[in-house]
Order: structure tokens, then sequence, then C-alpha cells
């Protein structure tokens, strides 16, 4: 009878945790998650104890967990006796603030084998109502520098085994995961003091560029599968909070424009949407609630590629327009092939007041008026710019405070 009632009460926790992805993003995600590569995690504050609710496909290559010998964890099971605790304190003081956080962090595999990540974690908003539904945690192993002296090999982790095993058998240590590395033996103070001498990795610029990748692939597979559910994920908190209010007369302005585009603010953190027109309605299936305050990201997905996306944010930095062609997403999934033209958009005192962000799906047959897609966006481009600045020499680029 107990073995029965504890068997059901697993299944009740199986299906609780399962529910947390089903009820927000439909019963399919899970199969769309297990598509994208890389070692990634899904946790769900809501719950007691803030559990792993989804482990990634290539989790035990990188960890040597099962994908369910994780799930109801908590993440700090991979935190060791080496784990620096200003990291772990850093990442807990983000996930209080819900915001994006990366760290190079020291972690451990099941078998107590130690190991360099960069850890990227960010939190899932509802798009409506701003709360947080669930953390994503990506993990990018960082490689190795060559070593000044030879590797002590297999005899070195003979500890770290050893304390993984009491692990295994102590799983309620897991919650306190600096309890289970204790000094078993000489060997285990030999690691111990191993780990402290090694010098800290540094994640280079292309572990960053592939953790943000993947975080980008993970949120436009959670989108996508939201709105089966009548819900809206993303990001970056898309509430009215900190995004201006343009006045009626810019948006009266900009209406008239006809071409497919959105006006970002550089100035405000993630450089969110502040404005969107019809015709880019149209093309991405979205409405206008679901995108305002969210950054353009939205529109990527696994296929598109990052070094378009860096080039764009090198012109943003600079100040400089730019042409380019990539992959995007609709709404719907389905993908188009997007000539974009962005450029800064300065006000009449020639400070950069939005960037405007031109997209033409190259596959659809549009009528150019004789023009090629190139002048035709950069007609767009002009309408802006000349709305911008006139309003902004009166001063009634945004709508007067309440």
């Amino acid at each position: 009878m107990e073995t029965s009632a504890a068997a059901a009460t697993a299944e009740e926790e199986e299906r609780g945790l399962a529910a947390s992805l089903t009820a927000r993003y439909s019963d399919w995600v899970a199969e769309e998650l297990d598509e994208l590569g890389g070692s990634f995690l899904l946790t769900d504050p809501a719950m007691p104890g803030h559990p792993i609710v989804y482990a990634s496909r290539g989790l035990p290559a990188l960890t040597g967990y099962p994908r369910r010998a994780v799930l109801g964890r908590n993440a700090r099971l991979f935190q060791g006796a080496a784990t620096d605790r200003a990291a772990v304190a850093g990442l807990r003081e983000a996930v209080r603030a819900q915001r994006a956080h990366h760290v190079a962090i020291l972690n451990y595999r099941r078998d107590g084998s130690p190991h360099w990540v960069l850890l990227h974690v960010a939190p899932v908003f509802h798009a409506a109502d701003g709360t947080v539904l669930h953390f994503l945690a990506v993990q990018v192993p960082i490689a190795a520098a060559p070593r000044r002296a030879a590797c002590r090999g297999p005899a070195l982790f003979a500890a770290c085994r050893e304390e993984a095993r009491v692990e295994e058998e102590l799983p309620c240590a897991a919650t306190h995961a600096g309890e289970v590395f204790v000094d078993i033996d000489k060997r285990g103070l030999e690691t111990t003091r191993w780990l402290e001498a090694e010098e800290p990795r540094v994640a280079s610029d292309c572990d960053k560029e592939k953790a943000l990748s993947t975080a980008s692939s993970i949120f436009s597979a959670l989108n996508r599968y939201s709105k089966l559910t009548g819900l809206v994920v993303c990001g970056k908190r898309c509430d009215s909070v900190g995004i201006p209010a343009l006045s009626s007369s810019l948006n009266l302005s900009l209406g008239r424009i006809k071409q497919s585009f959105v006006l970002t603010d550089r100035h405000l953190p993630d450089m969110p949407i502040v404005y969107a027109s019809d015709a880019f309605l149209s093309l991405t299936g979205y409405s206008r609630e679901e995108i305002l305050g969210c950054n353009c990201r939205f529109l990527s997905g696994p296929d598109t590629s990052v070094d378009v996306l860096e080039e764009i944010s090198r012109h943003i930095c600079c100040e400089q327009a730019c042409t380019v062609r990539l992959l995007n997403y609709r709404k719907d999934g389905s993908t188009f092939r997007d000539l974009l033209q962005v450029s800064p958009i300065r006000n009449a005192s020639g400070k950069v007041a939005f960037h405007v962000w031109v997209h033409l799906d190259e596959s659809a047959k549009c009528d150019f008026n004789g023009l090629t897609p190139e002048i035709w966006q950069l007609g767009a481009v002009g309408a802006v710019r000349v709305a911008v600045r006139s309003l902004s020499a009166s001063g009634s680029l945004l709508r007067p405070a309440q």
C-alpha cells in the first residue's frame, strides 16, 4: 500500500511539472523544444522549491544527468564545493529582480567532476500582465585554457564520484549543495584544493553568441506555442511601465505610411518597439498589443542568422543605417525572407530619437511603382523622418504624462 501511494504521489508530481508547460504553451511545445540544440532548462518560480519543469535533450551529454532525473529538482543541484558563492549570489539577485543575467560558473556533473559553463538565465514574461511564468537557463561549456601542468586524471575525481554517490543516497542534500561535498578522505581534500587553485575561465564572444542564439530560439518557440492557449509570452516585460506613449499627432502621421515598419527607442532598456504599422502586423500576424514594448528579436527563430543580427547591432551602436537580408518568423511559425532596412531617426535638434525598421517579404509580389525594393523602403524611412522632425520641433512626439 505504501508503495502504491508513493507511486501515485510521484505520478501526480510528474503531471504537475508537465502541466507547467502544457497549460501555458500547449501539448506540443515539448516536441518543439526537443528539436533545439544545446543544454538548457526551464524552471517554474510559482511552484514550491522553484523546480526544473523541462530539460533539453542536450543536457545529459553536458552534465551526465538523465533528463527525468533533474525534473522536479532545484537547479542548484549542479553546484558544488568550489562553485563561486559570489556567482551564485549574483544569480539569486537576478532571479529576485526578474532580469536576465549571465555568468561564467563552475558546475558539477553527475559523477562529481567539475566543468566550467557560461550560464545565461532569463525570465519568461506574460506579455499581458508582466508576471514571470518561467526562468530559462542556458548552459554553454567554456573550453579549457592550455594546461601548464599535467592533468591528474581519473585519480583526482575518484573522491568526486564518491561524493556524487553520497548525494544519490542523501537526495535531501540537493537543496544544500555545499553540504553534500564533504572531505570523505584525503583525496576529497586534494580535489577541493585543486579546484580552488584553478583560475576561473572566461567565456568567449562565441560562447556568449551561442547562449543568446539558443535563448532566442527558445523564446521564439515558447512565443509561437503560447498563442495556442490564448497566452502571449516574451523575454521582456511587455507592460506599459516605462514605455512612452506617442502623441496622437505622431501616431496619425505614421499611420499614413503604408509600408511595413516599426519604431524602437534605443534609449529605453532592451530597445523596445513603441510603434508598429498596420502593414507590419499583417506581415507578421501579431496584434499591436502583443509586440509593443518588446524587442525586435521576437521575430527571430532557429535559422535566423546571428551574424546578421550582430551586424544590425553594430550599425545601431554607430548610429548608422544598414540594409540586410535574414530569415524571420511570423506568429504562426512560418518563415519569410526579410529585406530589412534599419535607420536612425533624428529629432529637430539632431539627436537620435528612434530607429525605424522597415520590413519587406521578398517572396511577396508587390508593386513598387517602378522602384527597386530598397528605394521603396527608403521612401518609408524618409516619411518617418519628416513626421518625427516636424513634430519634435513643436515638442509633440510623446503624449503628455497623465
